[in-house]
């Protein structure tokens, strides 16, 4: 039976009788994403993606790196004020424009990805987590996913070309722009492209600040819909993975801005540090000791390793954390249909008339409290 206005259907006559159409509620399946977001440089790899880069145009990577702190040092002292990340992005521009690294590109720098070395596990790992949220009916009855995501203040081109890419959802990274668009370009039709380009200009800039920018960007989703701007107002339960679904994976202290967001918001914070290096190893201890981190183990993500072990531990939490909400909620949205009550044959009262004898109940208000 339709909705009646005035004893018509109201959806033949809407707009006779001024009736607005009702909006389409929300869908009770969201936020069943969960997150794993990572550092990239001693975080899933040894050493500085750079290194490959280096190696490739005989350059010693210690003498690029001490260069760069001085100079920014240098600058400092004229009353420049430069980052470290704006410092050696162009310390690898003013190479590049000297010669000692001609022809620099990023076709090059996806090449020298391809050359990264990770710690024992990866990129296997990252596929093998994905199926720890597909282990229990529970979960899989509720579509629960796992995405990675990697942000890193190196060379979002070198991570692409790496042999982890086909395996994350989400790259943020520094990057750089060939064949940088000349004054007045507005009114030209047509650009020259160099065949042979050179980086030119920096494109963008990734610090341990700015990743929390990222980190609300994969939590608002400004990363799977362009219309969702990361300083727009969303409710909580409006974004489409809540930080409480979120596990931070990163080194050390650098990565503190980033392990706060996440944690005080309800999310996980893990500290991984190289097993041959001790230094590394109290550095984590003490990130824990202040708080600023959940735990911390070695940076080897093979299945038994206590890494491995702890984010399986902790992902799968959050499945069963998000399908108990699920069911919670259902149970609280969806109310029991009208049914039939059987009344036991010795409980039945012969006076009775037959209509009171399994009389058909509602749950709705105005029955009389039946």
């Amino acid at each position: 039976m339709g909705l009646f206005c005035g004893g018509r259907k109201a959806a033949a006559v809407t707009r006779r009788c001024g009736a607005q159409p009702t909006a389409m509620a929300t869908s009770l399946i969201t936020q069943n994403i969960i997150a794993c977001i990572w550092d990239f440089d001693k975080t899933l790899i040894p050493e500085y993606m750079q290194t490959p880069l280096f190696r490739r145009y005989g350059i010693v990577e210690q003498d690029f790196w001490q260069e760069t702190n001085a100079m920014i040092e240098e600058y400092r002292r004229r009353g420049y004020h430069v980052s470290g990340e704006n410092g050696y992005l162009n310390h690898l521009l003013t190479y590049v424009k000297h010669g000692r690294l001609r022809g620099l590109n990023n076709k090059i720098l996806r090449e020298c990805g391809r050359e990264i070395r990770f710690y024992p596990g990866l990129p296997e790992f990252f596929a093998t987590a994905r199926e720890w949220v597909r282990e229990k009916p529970e979960f899989t009855k509720h579509e629960i996913k796992l995405e990675h995501y990697i942000v890193s203040t190196g060379l979002a081109e070198m991570v692409r070309g790496s042999a982890i890419a086909p395996f994350v959802d989400g790259i943020w990274g520094c990057e750089f722009i060939e064949n940088p668009l000349p004054p007045g370009f507005v009114g030209q039709k047509e650009f020259e492209i160099e065949a042979e380009a050179e980086i030119a200009q920096i494109g963008a800039v990734i610090d341990n600040t700015t990743k929390t920018r990222a980190l609300f960007e994969i939590n608002k989703g400004t990363n799977k819909n362009a219309e969702i701007d990361v300083n727009a107002n969303i409710a909580p339960e409006d974004r489409r993975i809540p930080f409480q679904n979120m596990i931070y994976i990163a080194d050390g202290p650098s990565d503190v801005p980033s392990f706060s967001v996440v944690k005080k918001n309800g999310g996980k914070a893990y500290a991984v540090y190289n097993p041959d290096n001790a230094a590394e190893f109290e550095q984590n201890d003490r990130l824990r000791q202040v708080d600023r981190i959940d735990h911390y183990g070695p940076a080897d993500y093979t299945a038994t390793s206590p890494t491995a072990r702890w984010l399986k531990m902790h992902v799968q939490a959050m499945c069963a954390r998000i399908a108990g909400d699920r069911e919670s909620d259902i149970s609280r949205k969806v109310s029991r249909p009208p049914r039939h009550l059987n009344v036991k044959p010795e409980k039945k009262n012969p006076a009775a008339p037959k209509a009171v004898q399994g009389e058909l109940l509602t749950e709705e208000p105005g029955n009389g409290g039946r």
